[in-house]
């Protein structure tokens, strides 16, 4: 049994046993001194990065869970408490998980309602009226011709204009290209827009990925080299900063004269997403990816893609979010470890608190810590943790400098505990020590008001089935819930030749990647689903064609590379009156299974249908059967549809028994 027992300022921890046979290994100590006039970086805070469509689903939510999700990830003292929130700038171009709509289909068609990142900055600043927010652009519409040009530099201008104008929103924070070498000639055009718009956003430069030699890290000598370069960047950025396992900031780095920042990051870089049960799910290493960041990086703020997984589980790293929504017809939600190990940083200091180098450090046996005081050089903060420790280790510490003492609170996760508030213990004479158990992450602190939500969601559910769609519900250039849009725009628009509201997918010209351009297609559904049948009505609005997908397997984008289309049954019609069944599978040719033509329809209207049996495969075309076969490639799977780049309606969409 273990006992604490206060002799003045010192907390001695004895080990009273009935008996014990020989002597107990000596525990490990540290003498630390938190010390107020220790220089230091400014801490500038801890993010998610809500991009590549990972947060699609959030806003399909009901209430009241969608404002308890909000709550765990934005308010202040409660969950994550996110002291900064990133954005794409969407453009109707794949960027992992999906795409998000640009703000201009066209040089003229502004619409500042698309999507749904305005609304989730918007609902973080409610919550935190001083989140910090950030904007990064991961493709840009075809129209502005090539990505590094003053029309993209325009276009990014634009969006940040509309958060203004729109939602009164301030973005004090914009990139250049994700994950793209830097084109300096670019950056310094975009910060003369940014002036000539009097914008007052800052630049972050370069976000780019690592790569053997340094390659994210080539801006630092660009910047030397060019002093308008220099003057137009005001952060240096980079993604997921280790190569195996090694964080690879060169020393130069913290000479640059400008804050360093890991602006997209995740505890399992090599791996892309967050994979650990420890902790359930992610807090164990991003406990330790927190205070690593400064101590071996330099990083005064970590980005972590994602905030949320509200994506489909059959796309692109799945489960990177800090919490979990992608079943939103059941309004479940996991509170995942991630959440907390993010509260011991964010629920203990703020932006601009001062990292206190020199009572920063390492345990004798494995852990760190960093220590920060607030700008009034009063309060303070210490984030510790000992994950890789095999025995409790005891720590001395000393408070001088200004800082205060009193009561210390101290606050601990591990494997039984989750954001406890475990201790106060007084610090009379400016010192005080405790005995850190091993595996676990602590925050010692002066401060108080930290808290921890507790609501339960509802328990999960499958996706609907039957489900139709028939959009009557969904206001117009709106995006239907549940279907996730994988590239190009599926949004709500007036049927053609008929009343009501239909889906219409509205981009015609490619957009500009950053990865791989799969056609427009959307999909929704669950990819257990074995027997089914989905039916569409579609109506062209010019040449191209259309589909219905079916039994999807796979839809990562990543794997599928220069894959057009999902791992998935195809029916496809063109408006020349063609049709084709096939099969679509990542590394292999698309197999055509049947084809054919088919008289073209009057009122342009034709109604489309694929049914799965078993291993038989079925299209019809208004009610007759094009082609019935036999196959057993894709066994299960979600629905969708989709197109080429063009226009095309459609109309009451719905799954049901065959």
């Amino acid at each position: 049994m273990k006992k604490t027992i206060f002799l003045g300022a010192m907390a001695i921890v004895c080990v009273l046993s009935a008996g014990c046979k020989g002597s107990a290994p000596q525990m490990a100590t540290k003498s630390v001194v938190v010390d107020g006039h220790s220089s230091g970086h400014i801490f500038d805070g801890i993010g998610a990065v809500s991009a590549g469509a990972s947060s699609r689903l959030l806003i399909d939510y009901p209430e009241p869970q969608r404002s308890q999700i909000l709550d765990y990830l934005f308010k202040p003292n409660y969950g994550a408490a996110l002291q900064h929130l990133k954005v794409e700038i969407g453009a109707d171009v794949n960027s992992t998980d999906g795409s998000e709509p640009s703000y201009a289909h066209t040089p003229t068609n502004w619409n500042f309602t698309r999507g749904y990142e305005w609304w989730l900055m918007k609902e973080a600043r409610k919550r935190n009226p001083n989140i910090v927010l950030d904007s990064l652009a991961w493709g840009a519409p075809g129209w502005v011709g090539k990505f590094y040009s003053g029309k993209t530099a325009e276009y990014m201008a634009g969006f940040l204009q509309g958060a203004k104008q729109t939602y009164r929103l301030d973005i004090a924070y914009t990139g250049d290209w994700n994950e793209t070498p830097f084109n300096a000639v670019y950056v310094k055009t975009l910060r003369e827009v940014l002036d000539q718009r009097g914008l007052k956003t800052k630049i972050v430069c370069c976000d780019e990925y690592p790569g053997e030699g340094g390659g994210q890290w080539k801006i630092l000598d660009a910047m030397r080299k060019d002093p308008a370069l220099n003057a137009a960047i005001a952060v240096v950025s980079v993604h997921y900063p280790r190569i195996h396992g090694k964080i690879t900031t060169p020393p130069d780095a913290r000479n640059i004269g400008r804050p360093l920042w890991s602006s997209e990051d995740q505890p399992a870089s090599s791996a892309g997403h967050i994979h650990s049960r420890d902790w359930q799910i992610g807090g164990r290493e991003l406990a330790q990816l927190y205070n690593d960041n400064y101590l071996k990086g330099g990083f005064t703020a970590t980005e972590i893609w994602s905030p949320i997984t509200s994506y489909y589980d059959i796309l692109a790293a799945p489960n990177s979010g800090l919490m979990y929504a992608n079943t939103p017809w059941s309004g479940y939600y996991d509170v995942q470890g991630a959440i907390w190990a993010t509260a011991h940083t964010t629920q203990f200091t703020q932006p601009g608190w001062q990292y206190l180098d020199q009572s920063c450090g390492y345990l004798p046996e494995m852990g760190d810590y960093v220590a920060l005081k607030s700008p009034n050089g009063k309060d303070w903060s210490v984030i510790l943790q000992t994950i890789d420790a095999k025995h409790p280790q005891r720590v001395d510490f000393h408070i001088k400098g200004g800082l205060k003492t009193g009561v210390i609170h101290i606050w601990e996760t591990n494997n039984t505990k989750t954001f406890e508030h475990v201790a106060d213990i007084p610090a009379t004479g400016d010192k005080f020590s405790y005995t850190f158990d091993p595996d676990s992450l602590y925050s010692l602190t002066t401060t108080t008001r930290q808290g921890k939500g507790n609501v339960t969601p509802p328990p999960p559910a499958d996706f609907p089935f039957p489900w139709r769609a028939d959009f009557e519900k969904v206001r117009l250039h709106g995006t239907s819930p549940f279907l996730s849009d994988q590239d190009g725009a599926f949004e709500v628009e007036k049927c053609i030749e008929r009343a009501g509201h239909c889906l219409e997918q509205v981009i015609t010209q490619k957009p500009i990647p950053w990865g791989p351009l799969p056609d427009p297609w959307t999909l929704a559904g669950n990819e257990k689903w074995t027997d089914y049948r989905v039916r569409s009505e579609v109506h062209f609005m010019g040449r191209g064609g259309a589909m219905l997908l079916g039994r999807i397997d796979s839809a990562d984008v990543f794997k599928a590379q220069k894959a057009k289309l999902p791992s998935a049954y195809v029916f496809q019609i063109t408006s020349e009156g063609a049709w084709s069944l096939f099969s679509a599978e990542y590394k292999k040719p698309t197999r055509t299974m049947a084809h054919g033509r088919f008289p073209k329809n009057e009122n342009g209207w034709r109604k489309m249908e694929l049914v799965f049996q078993g291993h038989r495969v079925s299209a019809s075309l208004d009610g007759k059967v094009l082609a019935s076969i036999q196959d057993a490639t894709h066994t299960h799977g979600m629905f969708g549809v989709g197109t080429g780049w063009n226009r095309v309606q459609f109309n009451d969409v719905s799954i049901d028994c065959p």
